[in-house]
């Protein structure tokens, strides 16, 4: 996807309503082509503060993960298959790092379903030997999921009537460096080789 157009998916409004619209159409069970991560030029106004819940119960901010650069991506626990997807090529590439590169990393999975992802739901989630080792999970009312998702300019819906709704989503891991600044998105389908690289360039790029 060429640089630009990841540009406007996102820092323009108007584009994130498009891309909401083509991945309603492309729900789960429609194959989703591979995609390597894509650089960002210039800054964008991407993230900001948080007070959110984690699996343990644990109140917490964007301030308890200052001094490790972060891996984030927004997703539901009943999803069927993009989200864990996206989970499974995080972890694949954090496996392909050095180990003390991948201690300067944290994964974190926040939800976009957060009626249904109570804290006791998120710590069986994410003990997923499949997933990242030591993944985050992150949920909080809906007031406080609107604010990070609208921080983040992740665009989500309720699809569906009864217990068996899903939630359409934009699907995107955000890079945030050690002091919770943007730095890079990865695109659903992103390869895991493309992505350990990127990660290493930036690791580099920030020092150790």
């Amino acid at each position: 996807m060429p640089r630009p157009v990841i540009w406007l998916l996102i820092a323009a409004p108007a584009t994130l309503m498009i891309v909401f619209f083509i991945l309603v159409l492309t729900r789960p069970g429609a194959e989703a082509p591979r995609q390597a991560g894509v650089r960002i030029s210039g800054e964008a106004n991407i993230g900001g503060p948080f007070t959110l819940v984690d699996q343990t119960g644990a109140t917490v901010t964007e301030a308890d993960f200052r001094g490790k650069a972060m891996l984030i991506y927004f997703g539901y626990t009943y999803c069927p298959d993009i989200c864990p997807f996206s989970l499974q090529v995080m972890a694949a590439a954090l496996d392909q790092m050095e180990p003390e590169e991948r201690e300067r990393i944290q994964p974190v999975l926040i939800t976009v379903d957060p009626e249904r992802d109570t804290v006791e739901q998120l710590a069986q989630y994410v003990t997923s030997p499949a997933f990242p080792d030591g993944l985050i999970g992150l949920t909080g009312t809906e007031d406080q999921i609107a604010e990070v998702t609208s921080a983040y300019r992740v665009v989500y819906r309720r699809a569906g009537e009864g217990d068996d709704y899903l939630m359409d989503h934009s699907s995107i891991v955000y890079l945030m460096n050690s002091d919770g600044e943007f730095v890079d998105v990865f695109t659903h389908g992103t390869d895991p080789a493309a992505m350990a690289s990127r990660l290493q360039d930036f690791l580099e790029e920030e020092g150790a």
